[in-house]
């Protein structure tokens, strides 16, 4: 089931080693089947607030994802952005193909009636 690595990255400013993350990091994760989905642009806000810029990137499970962030490669490279942009990143997996969110609804019902 595809994975997904999020992160909500706020307060960038221009520097060298943020150009140098980015020229590096398409490298850490290819090993693990990880792709660009999101990387920065334009983002739409329809509700609340969202300061700053998207990143997501899809790799084939989670435990791909978990592998690639664990990986020296990218814990090599990861402080050349965390010195330089404050943000929130996460790792999580993607729903099956034939998800149905009304079960989910389903389930939640069932359990707010029991308890």
């Amino acid at each position: 089931m595809t994975a997904y690595a999020i992160a909500h990255l706020r307060d960038a400013a221009p520097h060298p080693e943020i150009a140098e993350y980015i020229e590096r990091i398409t490298a850490t994760f290819e090993p693990y089947g990880g792709r660009f989905l999101v990387h920065g642009g334009q983002h739409e806000v329809k509700e609340g607030n969202w300061p700053g810029h998207v990143v997501v990137i899809s790799f084939p499970g989670i435990a791909e994802a978990r592998a690639w962030w664990d990986s020296p490669a990218y814990q090599e490279i990861a402080p050349l952005r965390s010195r330089h942009i404050a943000g929130d990143i996460v790792l999580v997996p993607g729903v099956a193909e034939d998800y149905d969110p009304a079960a989910t609804a389903k389930t939640l019902r069932e359990s707010m009636a029991a308890g």
